[in-house]
């Protein structure tokens, strides 16, 4: 049983992917293992990336872990078939056509967990077992200087979240001429196909897939009609939506959209920082 670990959660996004490879060429001190939670709704271009990395990446494992299929989730929810959402959709209620978000559960649940579940495996704990007086795990989080509000102290206390990136003030863009100048090529960003937290541009990319982009729109269409009781007497019929628009989101002509709305929505919704990036 160890007491101490030095972990890199990869998200296998840009920033995560430069200070893996760092770590590899020694520019960061070295770690014990990289876990990537797999939520299995990650674009192609990610799990390519992911598999590439793995080439690249010797000195260390890259462990891949998995609590339940999200996807899957959230269609079986769609038909009532699974607990409620995890994931942030957007709501419009159809009597007064206010508009919501649901509660996000789904980075702690399909990302930190597993993450945390083999920690502890690498630990050499059981499960339910307590870990030894002292243990000491420093998560190393691919987030850059740029993003400094999604730094958080980890509710674990004996992980300690720790961001090479920003000591290192580096930002996104530092991150992508580090990788050109080391000739690797440029990461696709890490996020789910259908996360309600895509900007733009990014739909726009996952439109160019025509596959993706289908079971996206097919996704959006089965998530539409929850219906829920607030209470006995009265009857609340949410609509969901994966954009914010809460329009069908094959109707949005995202070429069209305000680009200086669309950077600060951007800027000022991504995923939350506890996993990577």
């Amino acid at each position: 049983m160890r007491n101490n670990l030095r972990i890199l959660s990869l998200g296998a996004g840009v920033q995560s992917s430069t200070l893996a490879l760092m770590i590899e060429k020694g520019q960061v001190p070295m770690v014990d293992a990289a876990i990537f939670a797999d939520v299995k709704g990650e674009p192609k271009a990610v799990y390519e990336w992911l598999d590439y990395l793995k080439t690249q990446v010797t000195k260390y494992p890259i462990y891949v872990v998995t609590w339940r299929n999200l996807k899957q989730d959230i269609l079986d929810a769609a038909q009532g078939n699974y607990k409620a959402f995890t994931a942030p959709f957007f709501t419009k209620n159809i009597q007064t056509g206010k508009k919501g978000m649901l509660r996000r559960q789904c980075t702690s649940d399909y990302k930190i967990k597993p993450v945390v579940q083999k920690i502890r495996e690498l630990l050499g704990l059981e499960k339910n077992e307590k870990r030894k007086k002292g243990t000491k795990v420093d998560l190393l989080m691919g987030i850059s200087r740029d993003e400094v509000s999604r730094m958080k102290t980890n509710p674990l206390k004996y992980i300690n979240n720790v961001y090479p990136l920003v000591e290192m003030e580096m930002r996104r863009s530092d991150c992508l001429t580090w990788m050109e100048e080391h000739r690797y090529p440029k990461p696709p960003r890490s996020a789910c196909t259908f996360c309600p937290f895509h900007s733009m541009a990014e739909w726009r990319e996952i439109k160019k897939n025509k596959k993706e982009w289908d079971e996206v729109v097919a996704m959006d269409k089965a998530i539409r009609k929850q219906e829920q009781f607030k209470n006995k007497d009265e009857f609340v019929e949410d609509e969901l939506y994966l954009h914010r628009k809460c329009i069908p989101i094959d109707e949005i002509n995202f070429d069209e959209e305000d680009k200086q709305a669309d950077l600060f929505y951007g800027m000022e919704n991504e995923c939350e920082g506890m996993c990577g990036n």
